[in-house]
Formats: C-alpha cells, sequence, structure tokens
C-alpha cells in the first residue's frame, strides 16, 4: 500500500509552487481552499501536485493572525536534527533519469549532492522552505542475505558503523535569485 499524499506547511507557497513544477517537474492539480480550524478568521490553502508516480506531494499555505510567526517549515531543522535526516524522497525510473533531474537542477540554480549508497543512487537538493527533497533509483535487487543483514543490524544495540557512501557534491552556476 503506498502513500496518497504528504502534506506540509511552507512559509512562502508562491516559491514552493515553482520549485515543485519547475525544478522538481511536478504538476499542480488540486488545491483546496478553506477556514483555518481554530483561528478565528484565518483561512488556508491545501495544494497538491502529482508526483509522477503512485502518489501525491501536498503543501499548506496558512493564514491567521495568532499563527507563530517564528516557525521553521524545514521538517528537520525545525526541530534541531541534522538537515539532512528528515527528507522526502521521489522514485526516479533510472541512472539516466537521475542525470536528466541533476542537470535540470543545476540549470535552475539548485546546488546538488549526488551519492551512490551502493544498492541505490540518489541526487538531493533543498526546496525553498529548507526541506531536503531527493530522487532515488534503486539499483541492483535486495535477495535473502540483505534481509537477513537488515534484521541483524535493526536489532544490533551498537551496530559496527559501514564506510560513509562515495558523495559528490555539484554547486548550481549562479544565476542570481532563484
Amino acid at each position: 500500500m503506498g502513500f496518497h499524499h504528504v502534506a506540509i506547511a511552507v512559509k512562502d507557497a508562491k516559491a514552493t509552487h515553482a520549485f515543485y513544477t519547475q525544478a522538481m517537474g511536478f504538476k499542480l492539480v488540486k488545491v483546496e481552499v478553506g477556514e483555518l480550524p481554530g483561528v478565528p478568521g484565518g483561512w488556508m490553502k491545501h495544494f497538491f501536485y502529482d508526483t509522477g508516480g503512485d502518489g501525491m506531494i501536498a503543501f499548506w499555505d496558512l493564514h491567521g493572525a495568532t499563527l507563530p510567526e517564528d516557525w521553521s517549515p524545514a521538517i528537520a531543522d525545525g526541530l534541531g536534527l541534522p538537515h539532512w535526516s528528515n527528507h522526502i524522497a521521489f522514485d526516479a525510473d533510472s541512472l539516466e533519469a537521475l542525470e536528466e533531474i541533476k542537470n535540470r537542477w543545476l540549470e535552475q540554480g539548485h546546488d546538488v549532492m549526488e551519492i551512490d549508497h551502493g544498492w541505490c543512487s540518489s541526487v538531493y537538493t533543498d526546496d525553498p522552505n529548507g526541506i531536503l527533497v531527493e530522487f532515488c533509483t534503486t539499483t541492483r535487487e535486495f535477495d535473502e542475505s540483505d534481509a537477513k543483514e537488515a534484521l541483524e543490524l535493526f536489532d544490533a544495540d551498537h551496530p559496527e558503523p559501514k564506510n560513509p557512501p562515495i558523495s559528490r557534491f555539484h554547486r548550481a552556476v549562479d544565476r542570481g535569485e532563484r
């Protein structure tokens, strides 16, 4: 069973829309507008994008005088966690598709981290809200030895760290304001 959608509150709906349509290549398919429950005079937009897979990603544009002004939409950073820990990963069909996504991000002024995890390859960038987004493609089939190792590592109280994956950072050409 897959996700129907993942929803995240954002501070800048217009920048979020530009990023998810242009840099990510997603299509806006639905917007719901309503009153913000529990916030007198408050209102909200809930906007949904088709990610090209089985699920959608959605965002909240929240407005109301009693909402805090200093909140962070960055999922991990806003909680004081390492930036990379909470992120959103989307499926890429192939290594060639990852390369196309990486180049599109770079051309649009977004820095990219590329990582070969050994069993999958990924590209990462930040959206306008400071949320780390990833496109990932699995590069090999899992077998019984993978499942056995996964269970052993999961059950271990202090597993032995492995060498970090191979990563490459690609800095976008400065193209002014993004």
